[in-house]
């Protein structure tokens, strides 16, 4: 199993998946997890040319953005690629909100009006998997939507080759 794999199971050591799984409900225990509000906020267009989604932190919540215009289960993927940055502590990205005056704080007021930019303390937005933060968020959601998947529930794998199968895929 590789190092990546590794660090993002141990992220999830402590987190509560839905089996069956229910986006809803698991951002539910994300905002618990977090302490804050948690707010997905569908946005037209994001796909086009843009990130496909974006994660916005300020003190007291999380604003996740997604492209409500794809199908349901990336949407529901890119959701968890987001709260996937949360879960693994990224906080690197635009940092829009300190200065008050950049294209990128205006943006942000266009997207959530109530929201002052500069108490922004995070904004995330991926186009790619080119980095390091990217890769262990894309890993870390494809886990959790996995764990749903294949969790306690399912029972005992069996011993044949689909459950040693089973068990390189999602070991427990």
């Amino acid at each position: 199993m590789s190092r990546l794999r590794r660090r993002c199971e141990r992220r999830l050591e402590n987190i509560s998946i839905p089996n069956p799984f229910d986006l809803d409900i698991f951002c539910a225990v994300m905002a618990a997890h977090r302490g804050r509000t948690l707010s997905l906020r569908p946005m037209p267009g994001l796909s086009a040319g843009a990130p496909c989604g974006l994660w916005i932190s300020v003190q007291s919540a999380d604003y996740v953005f997604y492209d409500p215009e794809t199908s349901r289960l990336h949407a529901e993927h890119i959701v968890l690629h987001e709260l996937s940055h949360m879960l693994s502590g990224h906080t690197t990205g635009i940092n829009a909100g300190r200065d008050g005056g950049s294209s990128v704080a205006g943006g942000i007021g266009r997207l959530v009006p109530d929201l002052d930019p500069r108490t922004i303390d995070t904004i995330l937005g991926r186009t790619s998997y080119t980095t390091a933060q990217e890769r262990e968020a894309e890993m870390l959601a494809s886990l959790i939507r996995a764990r749903s998947a294949l969790g306690a529930a399912a029972g005992p794998r069996p011993r044949d080759t689909l459950g040693r199968v089973a068990d390189v895929l999602n070991p427990s």
